[in-house]
């Protein structure tokens, strides 16, 4: 497996962990009644990914991995 298919398959892993840390904070809001702090956790969790996500992403771009598309540079 080439790099650039490893690096784009880790983005879509964490990409599947951010969306499973919100279904995981809209269960524990919705079931938890005991006032527990299960879903601050989820959803910090949640931002934490999603900047590491960003930030993959980003180094991405920069070192040429990743090529984005539909940015016009004028």
């Amino acid at each position: 497996m080439s790099p650039t298919t490893l690096y784009k398959v880790v983005l879509v892993i964490v990409f599947l962990a951010v969306i499973f840390e919100l279904g995981q904070a809209l269960y524990f809001m919705m079931a938890d009644r005991t006032g527990s702090s299960r879903t601050a956790w989820a959803l910090t969790r949640r931002v934490a990914l999603s900047i590491l996500l960003i930030v993959l992403i980003v180094i991405g771009i920069v070192t040429g991995i990743l090529h984005p598309h539909g940015v016009y540079v004028r």
